[in-house]
């Protein structure tokens, strides 16, 4: 269904919808069933916890004891405390650590005896943290390039002991522009942007925008790629590449140290897990339809990662040129920011829902639970029309992905006839599943759902202490 949405929405740009998920101003009181959640026959679903502020991840120590992130930070430019909890039984929770005003904390991992968490770094920049089970903290790396749309994101361990983590970019497709100031970052960070991670040469394409910055009526400003906002670029123009840089996949030394380039050229790549066999796959948000350099019908993206690789961004999505009219919005299609690439991307293992923010996701590895080799997929759901038109809601589900075929197929689902948010369908079941993993024995799913955040006039509105983890088991 996911490949024949994302195929569906990439011929034309006149969307009979504006919006996807819930849209109110009026707050919301969350009730959870886990009768109003629809998995395959044989399985079964419960409640794990919930009252939950902006849960985002979920680890296991070596006795199956599970821990979950809260955020601390919402799109929305919404402040809380980060916080590492430990979630006894009958579902009370408590604290390890409490982190400050550094979020969002968008993943958690367990290894050695401690956890690692990517700290996404909106004010101060994204780290990596260690924390032991007593709440010690200390960084693995700072100064990582995470001011702008998307973070630091989902640390695992390999098999060689380097933690991997992804970096999203800064931009939507490489321009900074007025809908960085949408998102909040922009009027901090005015000399921010998306970094290489090898040098580039680009080909002088120059986006010409409305100013945010000053309250001069029809005030314009032009704005080229890979610089700050309100620098222009030339044909032939060459930007340095560094480490740490944006839109890549970078390791570690469990020690700590300088980061190390594995792959670039994603846009967001938010989830990180090993397959059984071991090797390393990411999801990728795709393109927005929003800001100087629009894309259209970009479906998300689960890409196997092969070191070195090149990925597209800027000028490919899922393994396809932009510059065709299968991308073209009012704005036309959009140009090729680079006058040449580094490689041809690869081949994604699936192609997912436009719009669908496929995130955090696991492998399953135990027949005690079913399709070993298969990757389950938590898709937190769109943020139209912030990001784009939509006919209705996309996401808010948990796909499984056969990554050898390419095969995506609903596997935790509300019940009724429509698809959406629990809120927008008067249900109790799920609203923003955010990421998925599976507990040490493999037989147990864990699904952290972020809880409710309908998107206003104003922007995305998370509501606080409503989030929940639900547990799906074969029976």
């Amino acid at each position: 269904m996911a490949l024949l949405l994302a195929s569906s929405l990439s011929g034309c740009y006149k969307l009979r919808g504006h919006y996807g998920g819930a849209q109110t101003f009026e707050p919301l009181a969350r009730r959870v069933e886990a009768t109003d959640v629809a998995v395959p026959s044989g399985y079964r679903v419960e409640v794990v916890a919930q009252g939950l502020t902006y849960p985002t991840g979920i680890a296991f120590d070596e006795r199956g004891t599970p821990y979950v992130l809260e955020a601390g930070y919402s799109y929305g430019e919404v402040w809380t405390a980060p916080r590492l909890l430990r979630i006894e039984a009958g579902g009370r929770s408590s604290e390890v650590y409490v982190g400050g005003k550094n979020g969002p904390w968008t993943g958690v991992t367990y290894h050695g005896g401690a956890f690692y968490i990517s700290e996404g770094g909106q004010l101060e920049g994204g780290r990596i943290l260690r924390v032991s089970p007593q709440g010690q903290m200390s960084v693995v790396i700072d100064k990582l390039p995470s001011y702008g749309d998307h973070h630091t994101n989902m640390p695992v361990v390999g098999p060689d002991g380097y933690i991997y983590f992804g970096q999203g970019t800064a931009t939507n497709s490489g321009v900074v522009g007025p809908d960085n100031a949408d998102y909040g970052w922009l009027t901090r960070r005015r000399e921010f942007h998306d970094i290489p991670c090898q040098d580039i040469t680009l080909s002088g394409e120059n986006f010409q925008s409305d100013n945010p910055l000053t309250e001069a009526k029809d005030d314009k400003i032009t704005t080229g790629a890979f610089v700050p906002f309100g620098t222009t670029t030339s044909k032939g123009q060459v930007v340095k590449g560094q480490l740490p840089c944006t839109g890549a996949i970078m390791r570690v030394s469990l020690r700590g140290g300088q980061p190390e380039l594995v792959a670039w050229g994603l846009r967001n790549p938010f989830g990180l897990a090993y397959s059984p066999d071991g090797r390393l796959f990411t999801t990728e948000n795709a393109y927005d339809t929003r800001g100087s350099r629009p894309g259209y019908g970009c479906g998300d993206v689960l890409w196997e990662i092969k070191p070195g690789a090149w990925y597209g961004f800027p000028d490919y999505s899922a393994g396809q040129p932009m510059n065709t009219s299968d991308y073209e919005t009012p704005k036309n299609d959009p140009k090729f920011l680079l006058a040449s690439h580094p490689q041809k991307p690869p081949k994604p293992a699936a192609i997912l829902g436009v719009h669908s923010s496929s995130n955090g996701f696991d492998f399953s590895r135990a027949e005690a639970f079913g399709h070993v080799g298969e990757a389950f997929i938590a898709q937190f759901g769109d943020m139209a029309p912030e990001v784009g038109r939509v006919y209705g809601p996309v996401g808010y589900k948990v796909v499984r992905v056969n990554p050898a075929t390419g095969a995506v197929e609903d596997f935790v689902v509300n019940k009724g006839r429509t698809n959406g948010p629990a809120s927008e369908i008067s249900s109790a079941g799920l609203e923003r599943p955010v990421t998925a993993r599976f507990d040490p024995s493999g037989k147990a799913l864990y699904v952290v759902d972020f809880g409710v955040m309908p998107m206003t006039e104003q922007g995305p509105s998370p509501r606080k202490q409503t989030g929940v983890v639900w547990k799906i088991t074969k029976q």
